[in-house]
């Protein structure tokens, strides 16, 4: 008997997903405990629809990520801190504070958990990268100043 889960059943597959299984687990597990219905042309248009809003959203997340990593490759950003008198900085220069640069100059909020930079403890210029997206990457100049 062909299904249409429900949740996510051990050993058959997640949830959304069409399987075919023996008819007596369908009738006295499966459905009892509506973990699944039976595969009908209602509940497998309902998944079709269902798979198309999600290759649909999923298409917009990454012209968004295009969009944002357009805007956003080669750009530079300028990240004030303060140094001792030997030109090294008190502690360094912290992805959430280029990601509030970023946010103030470009207007462009980021995740900070997403970018990755070098320690940046001198003044001077540095190259972060930033994923936006399953790859989908930007690369920014951060220029240090004090």
């Amino acid at each position: 008997m062909k299904v249409v889960l429900l949740e996510d059943v051990k050993g058959h597959g997640k949830k959304g997903e069409l399987c075919q299984v023996s008819d007596g687990y369908a009738r006295n597990f499966l459905l009892p405990k509506n973990l699944a219905v039976i595969a009908d042309s209602s509940a497998l248009s309902e998944l079709k629809s269902r798979e198309e809003a999600k290759a649909h959203h999923k298409k917009e997340e990454i012209d968004a990520a295009n969009a944002t990593a357009a805007k956003l490759d080669g750009k530079t950003v300028t990240v004030k801190a303060k140094a001792g008198s030997n030109g090294r900085l008190f502690g360094s220069v912290t992805s959430k504070e280029i990601a509030e640069a970023i946010k103030e100059s470009l207007n462009i909020v980021i995740d900070r958990k997403k970018m990755s930079v070098a320690d940046i403890k001198n003044f001077g210029e540095y190259t972060a990268e930033i994923k936006l997206y399953t790859g989908i990457t930007a690369k920014i100049t951060v220029k240090v100043t004090e």
